[in-house]
């Protein structure tokens, strides 16, 4: 038996866009459905989700087969917490609120083992396929891809110095946390947001890294791929099944 590839971390390092959509809804018969549709990476989402360790299991089982990568949103920047997901099976994280080049050290390290990081070792666990992948050990960082979510002003001032930490795969600026630390809370779509963004993700690209953001509106997906995202999440599927269902209602009723 071999390690499972991860086609999504090498598109990113050779550039090409990777759409991707989030999957709120924890629900394994959701991810699933997801899974199928033709986007390139998923995210699993345990920060603003009741989802636990059990579903994201359930969730990566449905998974198999499908054209998506993946991509576990953790509910913090916790070596503990990443390890049981780890351990699961997970070959891709979203790290959220990620501040300085050093919590992005503390990241990567948390999915490696020594002597490059302090992830705890356990043979048996789903990731090795209960100990079947004879080089699991040595291969396991090929295919491991950590992104990390710069999500305050703050953050995008050292953004350089995040992007420069090895191991990191790709900075994603989120936009909601950031319009709020700017002072526009629940206004990721305001114009001087918009332009911090774009400017951070070119930043990203100079840096030498790869960026990504979340954005539901056409044209400023657009945008936002034009000054630099290579990962760009395109919607969530509840907010997208909330929608739906007011306009099937508001199509009957009024």
């Amino acid at each position: 038996m071999q390690i499972p590839h991860n086609p999504f971390k090498r598109a990113l390092h050779d550039g090409r866009q990777q759409i991707g959509f989030w999957c709120a809804i924890p629900s394994n018969y959701v991810s699933e459905i997801l899974a199928g549709a033709g986007f390139d990476w998923i995210v699993l989402d345990t920060e603003h989700s009741p989802n636990e360790l059990p579903n994201v299991h359930a969730q990566l089982q449905s998974m198999v087969g499908g054209t998506a990568q993946p991509v576990v949103r953790v509910p913090w920047n916790d070596s503990v917490t990443l390890k049981r997901f780890l351990d699961i099976g997970t070959q891709s994280f979203l790290i959220p609120m990620v501040q300085t080049a050093e919590e992005a050290k503390a990241a990567v390290a948390a999915t490696r083992y020594p002597p490059h990081g302090i992830r705890g070792y356990a043979v048996a666990a789903r990731a090795t396929r209960f100990g079947r992948i004879p080089d699991y050990f040595e291969r396991y960082a090929d295919e491991m891809c950590v992104l990390v979510q710069v999500e305050t002003i703050e953050a995008l001032e050292r953004v350089e110095e995040i992007a420069a930490v090895p191991g990191v795969d790709g900075v994603f600026i989120g936009p909601g946390d950031l319009s709020a630390s700017m002072g526009f809370l629940h206004q990721p779509a305001h114009p001087k947001v918009v332009e911090v963004i774009e400017k951070g993700l070119g930043r990203i690209a100079a840096a030498g890294n790869r960026g990504g953001v979340l954005v539901s509106d056409p044209a400023l997906a657009q945008r936002y791929m034009a000054a630099g995202s290579v990962f760009t999440a395109v919607g969530v599927d509840a907010a997208l099944f909330a929608r739906t269902v007011d306009g099937v209602v508001k199509r009957y009723k009024g």
